[in-house]
């Protein structure tokens, strides 16, 4: 249940040209405490509830819990969450063994485009395609639960 992820801005849209699938993601959160977030999502025609604890002290890796919902059960607790809502398209990328998620966000957040990808091991090598930028693993005004509180427009 731990997941070893990172992170990095994304320069252009070449990745559009390169994903295999995408789909929309709405999600808002019931919790935002900096030890523990609870995240109710909705992407595409799934649901789901999730749990994440604080991360190391490089952001590389954190406890995660993730449990299957209803769409409506999702769309119920939504209306409990926390104020801000993030909305964004998920794009996914094959790069190797690997599959890059790059997140276009929309809506408060709009203009910030950001790639994910998920690691077995924190130094495990991966391929860097042209469009991944800088790397921002572990800074938390990244993280979805802080761009729901403080959205990228502010900036």
């Amino acid at each position: 249940m731990t997941e070893i992820e990172r992170k990095f801005l994304v320069t252009s849209e070449e990745f559009k040209k390169e994903s295999t699938k995408q789909y929309r993601i709405v999600q808002a959160f019931l919790n935002t405490h900096p030890e523990r977030t609870v995240r109710i999502r909705i992407k595409g025609q799934q649901a789901f509830i999730t749990v994440k604890g604080i991360g190391n002290a490089t952001g590389t890796s954190r406890f995660e819990w993730e449990k299957p919902i209803s769409i409506e059960d999702a769309e119920a607790l939504l209306h409990l969450c926390e104020q801000g809502m993030i909305e964004k398209t998920r794009y996914e990328i094959k790069s190797g063994k690997h599959t890059i998620e790059v997140d276009e966000f929309f809506g408060q957040n709009q203009g910030l485009i950001l790639a994910e990808i998920e690691l077995e091991e924190e130094n495990e090598p991966f391929l860097k395609p042209n469009w991944l930028g800088k790397e921002v693993t572990g800074e938390n005004r990244y993280y979805n639960s802080q761009l729901s509180k403080n959205p990228f427009i502010l900036w």
